[in-house]
């Protein structure tokens, strides 16, 4: 009989959808192929692999064993393996069971669950993998798509597609964020002082607003600053003001401008902004503050 096995699971289908929990979960299965030696492929949704093995281009007869991994067992996307897969050995592992009676679970020779009816609950499969001991940095993402009175100089929708677009192209996790404050919405900062404990736990900030530059600096957090107004305007002048050269107009945004500035945040920027924090340029406006007051 051929053992070739072919890993399937939620990220297989091409409407399903893969979590970090369930890649881990798969991370942990191929483990155990390779101490088994069984060979296997797995089958990626193109929506989140492009280009990797889907179903499309997979010959069911090649392969002997099918494995279903992680997630809820149920509905007729799982059911219609059991008849593609007829002549193959079908096991589902790490799975959750709702309904014992549903085809979708019937149809498998056999059933690993981590919960269901009648089943002690076992740990998930990702529980099983630890994180790497080199991790990708933390990146806060902070864009706006307002500033109106800049007019015809506005090129910030460009902008952002732009940045977003070279942005998930990157090694990193991403984290949008929004300097409003607001008491009445929980996924927003309610005080400086939470948006403060949330940049203490970034590496990086890539930006097309004033304050997400000043204030990244503010707290150590090297930071890319993009001036999405043509000619540059308030972006551009903090940089100026803060000796901050970390900076790109919206006119000479391209991915090598970004893949530059990238590489020296990774690299110098740490230093630099560390001593941004520990010695903040002069507070000039406060100052005429004071003169003017006493004028």
């Amino acid at each position: 009989m051929n053992v070739r096995a072919l890993l399937t699971g939620w990220f297989s289908f091409l409407d399903g959808e893969a979590t970090a929990g369930d890649v881990l979960a798969l991370r942990r299965v191929e483990e155990v192929m390779r101490e088994r030696r069984v060979p296997y492929d797995v089958v990626w949704s193109p929506g989140f692999r492009p280009g990797a093995l889907s179903f499309g281009d997979v010959e069911p007869g090649r392969y002997g064993l099918l494995l279903f991994v992680c997630g809820p067992l149920h509905g007729p996307q799982v059911a219609a393996l059991h008849e593609e897969y007829a002549h193959c050995r079908r096991l589902a592992v790490g799975v959750s069971v709702i309904d014992p009676a549903d085809p979708a679970v019937r149809g498998f020779h056999e059933v690993i669950a981590r919960d269901g009816p009648g089943v002690a609950p076992s740990a998930d499969l990702s529980a099983g993998t630890r994180p790497p001991r080199t991790l990708p940095p933390v990146v806060g993402v902070v864009l706006t798509g307002g500033q109106e009175e800049y007019g015809e100089r506005r090129r910030h929708a460009g902008t952002a597609e732009r940045i977003t677009g070279w942005l998930s192209r990157q090694d990193c996790a991403r984290l949008p964020l929004e300097t409003r404050l607001d008491d009445r919405d929980w996924r927003l900062c309610r005080t400086p002082e939470q948006w403060d404990a949330v940049l203490s736990r970034l590496d990086l900030v890539v930006t097309d607003r004033l304050h997400g530059l000043v204030l990244a600096l503010r707290s150590g957090v090297p930071a890319l600053a993009v001036d999405p107004v043509a000619g540059g305007a308030k972006v551009s002048a903090q940089a100026q003001a803060m000796r901050w050269p970390a900076l790109v107009h919206a006119e000479r945004l391209d991915d090598a401008a970004l893949e530059h500035w990238w590489e020296w945040l990774r690299t110098e920027g740490p230093a630099h902004a560390a001593a941004h924090a520990a010695s903040p340029p002069p507070d000039l406006v406060a100052a005429a503050l004071r003169s003017a007051l006493f004028a």
